[in-house]
């Protein structure tokens, strides 16, 4: 009996040191992403005004892809995607939808299956995801985190005046406030935040870790919140500054846009958010792009002094970092602001993943394989050697970053679902890496304008009428998903050679020497389109004004 008691010890303590090695063995993952940003605006990836020596030195030491994209140029649907490695057809989430992510969806989301795993997780900065019933208000996201330090919606520059979560932070500048946090994830040493909600005394560290750092920069409604307090570091009140900052390639200001880059009736423009109209001119372009610019070398010294604080706590050597943006922006190019469409400018952006295992001679490679958001999560339970959950629709790239030469696809699938009163068209794009094929749908939406004059007219705020969903959109929306899947036919169609045309300048689709090529994606495009719906029903709940009023008076009830 002693015996067999001696040999079940045995093999008890041989499983706890196997567990506790193989924990060791699990590199850390730090997952950052920046929103609004466009490829361009680094200085990796060929901007020659912007100071990101710290990003350039991470795409350096790792593996730069070239040819990454977004699934939806958007905030909330790319960050879900993000989350779910699905694309926006299949999760049903995006800020026209009415809905928020089911907790049965969000149980395959990447975070909750790393802590499953034995990850510690951490999430500090913005959230654009509603999760859960009530969405925003469920509390399911800040319980999925061992550590949360983050604000749902928008941050500002000044995230205090928002968020209360982060009245305790000493700096009162976004990328600082967060730096904060990431120090108090990583250093149980290192200054408490009374407002992070930590289920844990500390980061314990015989457990891998998993972070995530979510920005709301260089998004304009950060950056345009920028008030160059005297108390505000110098480079977000005189860097750049001194410099003749250009206009963008193929700028157009609005009084000089003779022939509109697609018909008025698809992409009506005159009733383009507020916050886009910056591009109209010349002078509020330069003063935006400025902002934005401060906005990515502040970014860049937080990364900067997070691969300092990791090389001082040993840990550089067994944490991958990958950066990226949710997508790109328009900026005045060919006449248009804002994002929300299939071109490169919105959907292309940059991607890098440093892995300190791979050998010297991979560290510093670009890759120009067809990659996209949906790829990092399944890359992420790669690299933390767990297993990814049937629902990703996207593709493990680690072995790119390890000098694999086999890519894993040849075509990328991109869309707009969010057609609403601001006159986007829904639209859906197929591309290799030399043409692109892009289709639109008639734009019936009502518009934002004659929205806006009623408000005004009768007293109503105009951000209620122009934002707030109804379960009657959730109907609308829900066609948008399906519609095209079950064959309604584009209103206009657009083709471009990548390679002789990156700034998709030239519309293909009409000459007749490109049939074939046009014949070809188009053919392609019914394939990925429902292979991007997927067969199941999105797994979503209700999140309207409606069901928040039902909420609401529920409680009061009770």
């Amino acid at each position: 009996m002693k015996d067999q008691l001696k040999i079940v010890l045995f093999a008890f303590l041989c499983m706890l040191m196997f567990t506790q090695l193989y924990a060791q063995e699990r590199p850390n993952i730090i997952f950052i992403l920046t929103d609004d940003q466009s490829y361009g605006l680094l200085g990796c990836t060929g901007n020659e005004i912007v100071k990101t020596p710290h990003i350039d030195k991470l795409a350096e030491a790792g593996t730069l892809f070239t040819n990454a994209h977004v699934t939806s140029a958007i905030c909330t649907p790319s960050r879900i995607s993000i989350l779910l490695s699905q694309f926006e057809r299949k999760h049903g989430v995006n800020f026209n939808s009415g809905t928020s992510v089911s907790e049965e969806a969000w149980e395959q989301s990447y975070p909750v299956v790393m802590r499953k795993a034995g990850y510690y997780t951490g999430w500090i900065g913005k959230n654009h995801a509603p999760i859960g019933k009530g969405g925003y208000q469920s509390g399911v996201m800040e319980k999925s985190f061992d550590y949360w330090y983050a604000g749902h919606g928008h941050l500002g520059f000044y995230p205090k005046k928002r968020h209360k979560i982060f009245n305790d932070a000493i700096s009162h500048t976004q990328p600082e406030i967060i730096n904060e946090g990431v120090n108090d994830f990583l250093d149980n040493n290192e200054r408490r935040l009374d407002g992070a909600i930590d289920f844990l005394d500390g980061r314990p560290e015989d457990k891998p870790f998993l972070l995530s750092i979510n920005f709301n920069l260089p998004h304009g409604a950060s950056t345009s919140s920028m008030k160059l307090r005297d108390n505000d570091d110098d480079i977000y009140k005189t860097l750049y500054r001194d410099l003749d900052i250009p206009l963008p390639d193929n700028y157009i200001a609005k009084a000089n846009i003779q022939t509109p880059k697609l018909p008025g009736d698809l992409l009506r423009a005159e009733d383009r958010q507020k916050g886009y109209s910056y591009v109209d001119t010349p002078e509020e372009t330069r003063e935006r792009y400025i902002r934005q610019l401060q906005a990515m070398t502040g970014i860049d010294r937080l990364v900067g002094n997070l691969r300092s604080k990791l090389k001082a706590m040993k840990l550089d050597k067994k944490t991958i970092i990958i950066f990226t943006s949710d997508h790109g922006l328009f900026m005045g190019e060919q006449g248009l602001g804002g994002k929300a469409l299939c071109y490169e400018k919105t959907t292309h952006v940059p991607l890098i993943v440093l892995d300190p295992s791979v050998k010297r001679k991979l560290k510093g490679i670009k890759t120009d394989a067809l990659v996209q958001s949906i790829d990092i999560a399944p890359t992420i339970l790669k690299m933390g050697h767990v297993e990814a959950p049937e629902s990703f629709q996207g593709k493990d790239i680690s072995t790119l970053v390890k000098g694999g030469e086999n890519e894993v696809r040849d075509y990328l699938f991109t869309e707009n679902l969010w057609s609403t009163q601001f006159g986007n068209p829904r639209c859906e794009a197929i591309q290799n890496k030399e043409w692109k094929y892009i289709r639109y749908y008639k734009n019936n939406t009502f518009s934002a304008r004659k929205k806006i004059a009623v408000a005004k007219e009768l007293g109503i705020k105009e951000n209620k009428m122009l934002y707030a969903v109804h379960d009657t959109d959730i109907a609308v929306y829900r066609d948008y998903i399906e519609s095209s899947v079950n064959g309604e036919q584009p209103v206009y169609e657009e083709l471009y050679n990548l390679k002789n045309d990156p700034a998709e300048l030239n519309n293909l689709a009409q000459k007749r020497d490109y049939k074939a090529i046009l014949k070809t994606l188009q053919s392609v495009w019914a394939k990925k389109i429902k292979y991007a719906r997927g067969e199941d029903a999105p797994k979503v709940n209700r999140f309207t004004i409606d069901s928040q009023l039902e909420s609401k008076k529920k409680i009061h009830l009770e």
